[in-house]
């Protein structure tokens, strides 16, 4: 067993165990509802993918970037009944802004006709229709593009976190597993470098991007519970 592998496995369980730790108390002063199982999936499934993300930008980048850490909630319609949506993962680097979404399913995931759906196939054979995880980012990145230059680069991508999940190889590049992140994340580097783009200042974009963002601790609980409290929530930005 590599000392890489060994390091990568702790941090995703600090990183896990400290965001358990830190929704626990934020619902016992906020009064929201304890995580579903489904979230606590969620959340082991975001580890694994903020580990990929911290040790793929440290290679790429040295210091020079911002990985938000854990969850980030856009302030996207303030006043609203669903002022706030959520992100999984932010990263901002020099060669863009990623948005990423993690999904901790198992199974064969394939393409539908549109790009709206993914179908998961189930060990037993059943297929089920998803919507897509770049479907669910759609609206977020096109919120972050009004905001920022328009000479700096916003993406929404899609990592599988559980080791038991088989991409087609039909499915668009953005959507891959976690393991696959730094390598796609080095062809982006090496993209926008061909095409001559100026690098981002990425301090002034972290500093953009949280000014319309909501980062109180118990923040994530409140969206959370009040999107379960409410299931006629608009999709977009869920």
């Amino acid at each position: 067993m590599s000392i890489w592998f060994l390091l990568f496995a702790a941090a995703a369980a600090i990183y896990a165990a400290k965001r358990q730790k830190m929704r626990s108390v934020a619902s016992a002063h906020a009064g929201t509802l304890p995580a579903t199982r489904s979230e606590q999936r969620g959340d082991e499934g975001e580890a694994i993918v903020h580990s990929e993300l911290l040790t793929a930008l440290s290679w790429l980048c040295g210091e020079d970037f911002y990985l938000h850490p854990g969850a980030l909630l856009l302030n996207h319609a303030p006043g609203t009944d669903f002022p706030t949506a959520e992100v999984d993962h932010l990263a901002v680097t020099p060669f863009g802004i990623f948005v990423v979404e993690t999904k901790n399913w198992t199974g064969r995931i394939e393409p539908e006709p549109t790009s709206q759906s993914v179908v998961r196939i189930g060990i037993d054979g059943h297929r089920e229709m998803r919507r897509s995880p770049l479907q669910q980012n759609r609206s977020k990145v096109a919120f972050l593009r009004a905001i920022l230059p328009a000479n700096w680069p916003v993406e929404g991508i899609a990592a599988f976190s559980h080791q038991h999940t088989d991409l087609s190889a039909a499915l668009p590049l953005s959507l891959m597993r976690a393991s696959d992140l730094r390598q796609w994340l080095r062809g982006r580097k090496s993209w926008h470098a061909s095409r001559g783009g100026m690098p981002i200042n990425v301090r002034q974009a972290k500093r953009a991007i949280l000014a319309v963002s909501e980062t109180a601790a118990d923040a994530i609980d409140r969206h959370r519970s009040k999107l379960r409290e409410n299931p006629k929530k608009p999709t977009d930005f869920a």
